[in-house]
């Protein structure tokens, strides 16, 4: 049995967001810096499984999906200064 095709739908916005909100804010950060406030935000928002991302279109209302991208922004901007202030202090991201 191949399970390869389950996500969870927030990845997907979360990961979009860092890249056209975050990194063009904060060029000089490491990688790592985004993968570990993508990973921290990810942890603060619900679960949300799919198979295909036409599922997620066809049973989400228009509200339920423009909820889902403000929580995304606010967990995404919370995660940023979160690991910004406290996960640099031994210069772990350059």
């Amino acid at each position: 049995m191949d399970f390869s095709s389950i996500h969870n739908y927030y990845e997907h916005l979360v990961t979009d967001y860092i890249t056209v909100e975050i990194i063009p804010r904060m060029p000089d950060r490491s990688a790592d810096f985004f993968l570990d406030v993508a990973c921290l935000a990810l942890s603060k928002l619900p679960a949300r499984y799919m198979r295909h991302e036409i599922d997620m279109a066809f049973y989400m209302s228009v509200d339920e999906r423009l909820q889902m991208v403000e929580d995304v922004k606010k967990q995404v901007e919370a995660a940023v200064n979160y690991i910004g202030m406290n996960f640099n202090k031994d210069n772990r991201y350059g």
